[in-house]
C-alpha cells in the first residue's frame, strides 16, 4: 500500500531522573526536508539523530522538536560574574557621586552591563542518556509512520475511485464508435467525389492521404494504451509493498494524459470528447494527490 507524506507521531518516556518529549509532524515535498529542534544536550548528535529521521520517513517536510529535561537539576543556567559586578558597580557609583546622579537604579544598571550575567554551558547527554532520546525518536518515528500508513490507505481508496471514473468513461467509448467511424466514412467519400471530379489528381498522393487519414482517425492503440495504464496505476496502488511509490505513480499519471489527450484530438465526435473532458477532470484530481505520496 501507499504512504502519505503527511503524518504525525509523539512519543513521551519518563524516568526517576529525566523526562523525554518528542514530536514529529511531516508534509509532502519533493525531498527530505527537516527541521530539527534539540537540546543543546545532543547537539553533538545532529548528524545520528538526522540520519535515523531520514532512514524511516525518507522524504517529506520533517519538523522534529525534541525536548529533554533532568528532574533533579535545579542548578540556576545563568551565573553572575560576582568580581565584574562589583568593578562595575564601584565604578558607576563613584561615577554618579562625582556628578551628582541618582543611584536608584544602579544595580539593574550593572546586571545589564556586558559579561555580568554568563549562560552555563551545559554539559554533553551521557551515553545512557542518548539511549534513552534514541529510544523515544525511534518510538516517535515508527508512530509518524504508521500514521502515513494509515492517512496512504486514504489516499489510496479516492485514487482508486478516480481511476474507476476514467476507466468508466473509456468503457463507454465504444458505444460511439458505429456512429463516429459512418462520420468519418462520408467525410471520406465526400472527399472522394470531390477529387475524382477532377482529371488531374495524383493518384499515388490520392492513396498516401487515405492511408493518412485511417491512421489518423484510428483510436484502438490509445483505447488499449489507455486501459493498461490505469490497470498498472491501479496494481501499483495496491501493491503491498513499503517502497516509496509516489514518483513513479506520477509518471503513470503523466502517461495516461498523453493517451486521454490523444484519444481527444482524434475522437472528432462530441460524445466522446465529452467523456474525455471528464477523463481530464479525474486526472487533475489524481496529479493533485498524487503529489502527497511518498
Amino acid at each position: 500500500m501507499i504512504k502519505s507524506m503527511t503524518g504525525y507521531g509523539s512519543a513521551n518516556l519518563d524516568t526517576e531522573s529525566i523526562s523525554i518529549q518528542v514530536e514529529v509532524r511531516t508534509l509532502n515535498s519533493k525531498f527530505l526536508d527537516t527541521n530539527l529542534k534539540l537540546p543543546r544536550t545532543f547537539s553533538d548528535r545532529e548528524i545520528e539523530i538526522r540520519n535515523t529521521i531520514g532512514d524511516c520517513l525518507e522524504r517529506g517536510k520533517v519538523a522534529v522538536n525534541i525536548e529533554f529535561n533532568r528532574k533533579d537539576d535545579t542548578t540556576p543556567k545563568v551565573q553572575v560574574n560576582e568580581g565584574l559586578f562589583q568593578n562595575y558597580y564601584a565604578a558607576l557609583k563613584a561615577l554618579a557621586e562625582n556628578t551628582g546622579a541618582s543611584e536608584q537604579e544602579l544595580f539593574k544598571l550593572v546586571l545589564q552591563m556586558p559579561e555580568v550575567l554568563v549562560n552555563e554551558r551545559e554539559e554533553l547527554g551521557s551515553e545512557a542518556d542518548w539511549k534513552l532520546l534514541h529510544s523515544a525518536l525511534n518510538a516517535a518515528l515508527k508512530d509518524c509512520d504508521a500514521f502515513r500508513l494509515k492517512e496512504g490507505a486514504v489516499l489510496a481508496e479516492k485514487l482508486v475511485s478516480y481511476i474507476d471514473v476514467i476507466d468508466g468513461c473509456l468503457q463507454k467509448v465504444p458505444q460511439f464508435e458505429e456512429e463516429r467511424v459512418e462520420t468519418v466514412k462520408n467525410r471520406l467519400r465526400q472527399n472522394l467525389e470531390d477529387l475524382q471530379q477532377k482529371e488531374d489528381y495524383d493518384q499515388n498522393r490520392f492513396e498516401q492521404e487515405i492511408i493518412f487519414y485511417l491512421e489518423k482517425y484510428d483510436i484502438n492503440e490509445e483505447k488499449v494504451r489507455l486501459a493498461n495504464h490505469l490497470k498498472y496505476f491501479k496494481e501499483v496502488i495496491l501493491k503491498p509493498t513499503q517502497a516509496s511509490n509516489g514518483k513513479k505513480l506520477g509518471f503513470i499519471s503523466q502517461e495516461i494524459g498523453r493517451e486521454i489527450n490523444t484519444l481527444g484530438s482524434k475522437a472528432n465526435h462530441a460524445a466522446i470528447q465529452r467523456l474525455v473532458v471528464q477523463m481530464k477532470e479525474e486526472l487533475e484530481k489524481i496529479k493533485e494527490q498524487s503529489l502527497n505520496i511518498l
